[in-house]
């Protein structure tokens, strides 16, 4: 308390330096806290506003009443008749509702976009989106293929109105990619490597929506289906919808959320076992009642998760019930430019195959599924402004999970079979842990000028273990950085640079035969760290037309980002946009 009143009486001494009316305070200004933001390496933005945190926040407005008191004047002033300054008018540019981009660079690399979007009325539109990037490859010092394509389909229908919204989107996507990162063991002779195809494929076809309401106590809801398959025989079905609610009950806010999640899938075979298929599935209901309270600066949100689960592996059945806390606050220390947030969450996230090719597209159609148990995420921070445009943002949480997902290197098996393209110690398999993890993060964000934005985040995490003797392809220190300059109305330009530290991984060589199975080879390895620096420039040849130039791995730094998968070095790709309406 004492803390608090010194807080008080050195902002009302600081209010008094700089005001002329030191005793008028005609109320305060309305905050929107919303969700603390959670960081990805990627991820950069520019700094516009005040940096806001977890809640929504709704203050009474304190009413103003004024009283004038009228009284006439005599003037003998007259005003001299004169002309009216021209007003320079700024042209505003024409936008337009669709592009083309088409590019092409090293290693056969090809990228083409085509956007199109349409307004059929007032409140209906329609959208969509066709890409396709690919590569040749020709990384150096390679015995397998290395070339890569995706091609995506987007496409949206939806409504807009004063009350109601809603949208309904499909989805679909081919992706071909090659496991080949094959070990350098010395038995991988000219014979073994020409019967390897090393060769895979992904299809998913995906059909969601969203619907929102105004003024109503049911807020949206949002579900998709997504079915996902390989050239393995390996399928998946993923279906979710979530609906919200919010509601007040004695001039307090209350938030419900439920969740229905269900991943169901087979896979054809395990890793070294030709004719052993096993099915799996898992459904999560989900059900997230919290109140809001909010007084002056201070804003608590505090409820709790309760999950029912119900999991079946092969013909093994699971069911068990899990509670979670739910508690968020924050407190304006100084105003708009310092501001402290902490909070206590848990969840129960469900994985699935197809999540697990997005964040490694080298997993062998092989994999366990199972649900990750985050028992408690723990978390602390400040945010606010340094300057009008330079806004910060430092987070400490400690994180404790059960079967958290891992993804190591599979073994290879000397004395299999398997002709698989996946089976020679170049895929990936994923294992699971219970896993404590201590994390620090910071980031720094600034509009140096309306021409010059400029961002960096850090994140350092301490991995504890239980069963694993590493947290397998996890680094310790990540970096990320970002500079956006305009440099004049034709050019433009911009770079990127990501650092990412050293991972651990597993590589082994054994004989899985039923009498007398052995480890020929085992060992840890250490993937290096790396960084990456990508730039941008581009030239606005007309108001339709532009063209760009990109470059990746500009450094031309030869690391492996999972191990015995280098990546290919410099990247150059050079293109034109246009933009049309029909």
């Amino acid at each position: 308390m004492k803390k608090l009143i010194l807080s008080i009486i050195v902002f009302s001494a600081f209010q008094v330096g700089f005001s002329q009316k030191k005793d008028e305070n005609i109320g305060s200004e309305v905050v929107n806290i919303v969700k603390p933001y959670t960081p990805t390496i990627s991820d950069a933005f520019k700094v516009k506003q005040t940096p806001a945190v977890e809640e929504e926040v709704i203050e009474p407005k304190i009413p103003i009443k004024f009283q004038i008191f009228s009284f006439p004047v005599a003037s003998t002033f007259l005003p001299s008749k004169g002309k009216a300054a021209d007003v320079d008018k700024e042209i505003l540019e024409k936008g337009y509702s669709n592009y083309v981009s088409l590019g092409a660079g090293t290693y056969g690399t090809a990228n083409a976009e085509l956007f199109l979007t349409h307004q059929i009325s007032k409140t209906d539109y329609v959208g969509g989106m066709l890409q396709h990037l690919s590569s040749q490859g020709g990384i150096g010092g390679l015995l397998l293929d290395d070339s890569f394509y995706t091609n995506a389909l987007d496409a949206t229908y939806g409504s807009r109105n004063k009350k109601f919204s809603w949208n309904a989107d499909l989805g679909i996507k081919n992706q071909g990619i090659n496991w080949y990162g094959l070990p350098n063991y010395s038995f991988f002779d000219t014979s073994v490597v020409n019967n390897i195809d090393e060769k895979q494929q992904y299809n998913t076809i995906a059909i969601g929506g969203k619907m929102s309401l105004k003024d109503s106590f049911f807020k949206q809801a949002s579900l998709q289906f997504k079915h996902f398959s390989d050239a393995f025989g390996s399928a998946e079905n993923r279906f979710f919808i979530k609906p919200n609610f919010d509601f007040n009950v004695v001039n307090q806010k209350v938030k419900t959320d439920f969740i229905l999640d269900y991943v169901g899938g087979s896979f054809d075979r395990r890793l070294m076992q030709m004719n052993s298929a096993y099915n799996y599935s898992s459904l999560n209901l989900g059900f997230s009642p919290s109140i809001l309270y909010q007084q002056d600066d201070l804003s608590v949100e505090i409820g709790a998760k309760v999950f029912y689960a119900m999991s079946k592996i092969d013909q093994e059945n699971n069911k068990k019930i899990f509670f979670y806390p739910k508690v968020k606050a924050s407190y304006k220390l100084v105003g708009d430019i310092l501001l402290a947030y902490a909070g206590a969450e848990g969840n129960l996230q469900q994985n699935s195959y197809a999540d697990f090719v997005d964040n490694n597209p080298f997993v062998s159609p092989t994999l366990f599924i199972a649900p990750t148990n985050t028992k408690y995420d723990l978390y602390f921070g400040l945010k606010g402004k340094l300057a009008n445009a330079v806004a910060f943002n430092v987070k400490s949480s400690y994180l404790n999970q059960d079967d958290r997902a891992l993804f190591a290197a599979n073994y290879y098996d000397v004395l299999s079979t398997n002709p698989n393209g996946y089976a020679f110690g170049n895929s990936f398999n994923v294992v699971y842990d219970d896993m404590k993890t201590w994390s620090v993060f910071g980031e720094l964000k600034a509009d140096f000028t309306k021409n010059i934005a400029f961002g960096i985040n850090g994140t350092f995490n301490t991995f504890t273990t239980n069963t694993q003797n590493e947290a397998w392809n996890l680094p310790k220190l990540q970096v990320a950085s970002f500079m956006d300059v305009i440099i004049n109305e034709k050019w433009s330009a911009g770079a990127k640079l990501f650092f990412v530290g050293e991972r651990k991984d597993l590589l082994s060589v054994q004989n899985d035969a039923t009498v007398f199975p052995f480890v020929l080879d085992k060992s840890v390895v250490t993937l290096d760290s790396y960084f990456d620096l990508n730039a941008h420039v581009g030239y606005k040849f007309s108001k339709r037309l532009n063209f760009f130039l990109k470059g990746n791995n500009l450094a031309n730094q030869q690391y492996k980002r999972w191990a015995g998968f280098p990546v290919q070095s410099i990247q150059i790709l050079g293109g034109a946009t246009y933009k049309f309406d029909f």
